[in-house]
């Protein structure tokens, strides 16, 4: 198995080189770059010196902010410079925080990481046993009513149900009990220990909703129907036919397999708790990893979109390998060489 993880490992880097080479060309040849927004913020003040130059700046003034954006160079030259800083995870400079980018998204990363964390273990707490009651009460009245309540939760996409969570419990025209937005509220600092405790679980529940639904439907679905399968085969029916008690065939033998399939979504825990959500913070005015992605985009902030998406994709190739290795732990039988 050690064998199999340093191959793994080894194969990452070409993997990451090619999505940072496709990314790093795609961004510097898109439309819009922070030169050209220097540029137009540079008209729109007033402040252009009138030169020759088509932008309607003087070629100084146009090298200057090349060279201050790192624009001087061509863009191979770019990325061979970019590839080598990042041994030493030195992403370059924000244009917009004028901060290392490693810096900003560390700043960045504990409010996406709470609730990555949060979702991820709430996520898995209601999904297996939900799925196993299910499986195990197939056909009945409990199966065919979650389901139906399952397809509607899935059916709702994060933004409407952020905005119905907002209109429902967040205003006084209904229930007004829990804050539209933020992490905390303005006399956070002035209240006691429980009094913190209970703001910052009020400002969690709607976003925290949001974050799981669409994740936990899917994953109890496949929890249940990952333990039917099992149950329909012959060692089930054997262990069965042997006299053994329904709750050790289900939860001794067939469950030990159906989770198998349920260690895969364990791949993805690394991205959550670093991704974040575009959607879910921007409704609910969090400052976390996904906000930051939004903002950068919207600003070519090009050295942090480049460093979001090499992390990300490191994380992304780490979590299945720890997904791959944990089959073994749940089946023994599995054995990579």
């Amino acid at each position: 198995m050690l064998k199999y993880a340093f191959q793994r490992v080894f194969w990452m880097m070409p993997t990451l080189f090619g999505i940072s080479l496709v990314c790093f060309a795609v961004i510097n040849l898109a439309p819009g770059s922070p030169v050209e927004q220097a540029l137009s913020k540079m008209r729109f003040a007033g402040s252009a010196s009138g030169g020759g130059n088509a932008m309607g700046v003087s070629d100084e003034v146009l090298e200057s902010i090349k060279k201050q954006y790192g624009f001087d160079k061509p863009m191979h030259i770019r990325y061979l410079v970019w590839l080598k800083n990042i041994v030493t995870l030195d992403f370059g400079e924000s244009f917009v925080y004028r901060q290392p980018v490693i810096d900003v998204i560390i700043q960045k990363l504990p409010v996406s990481l709470q609730f990555g964390v949060c979702s991820l273990i709430l996520m898995y707490l209601i999904s297996i046993p939900l799925g196993i009651s299910k499986a195990v009460r197939e056909g009945g009245n409990f199966d065919i009513w979650t389901s139906v309540w399952l397809m509607v939760l899935y059916s709702i996409p994060p933004l409407s149900l952020g905005i119905l969570l907002q209109l429902f419990l967040g205003t006084q025209k209904f229930l007004g009990i829990l804050p539209l937005t933020d992490l905390y509220s303005d006399n956070y600092f002035q209240l006691d220990l429980w009094g913190k405790i209970v703001d910052r679980i009020k400002h969690f529940i709607m976003p925290l909703i949001c974050y799981t639904v669409n994740s936990f439907t899917i994953l109890t679905m496949l929890m249940k129907n990952s333990l039917l399968e099992e149950l329909r085969l012959d060692y089930v029916r054997t262990a069965r036919a042997k006299g053994l008690v329904a709750s050790t065939v289900i939860y001794k033998h067939a469950l030990r397999n159906a989770l198998i399939p349920i260690i895969t979504g364990l791949g993805s825990f690394l991205t959550l708790f670093f991704g974040g959500s575009i959607v879910i913070e921007s409704i609910f005015s969090l400052d976390g990893i996904g906000l930051l992605s939004l903002k950068s985009i919207l600003s070519r902030d090009y050295n942090v979109i480049m460093g979001l998406i090499f992390i990300q994709a490191a994380l992304a190739m780490v979590g299945r390998l720890i997904s791959d290795l944990l089959y073994v732990v749940v089946d023994p039988r599995i054995d990579f060489q």
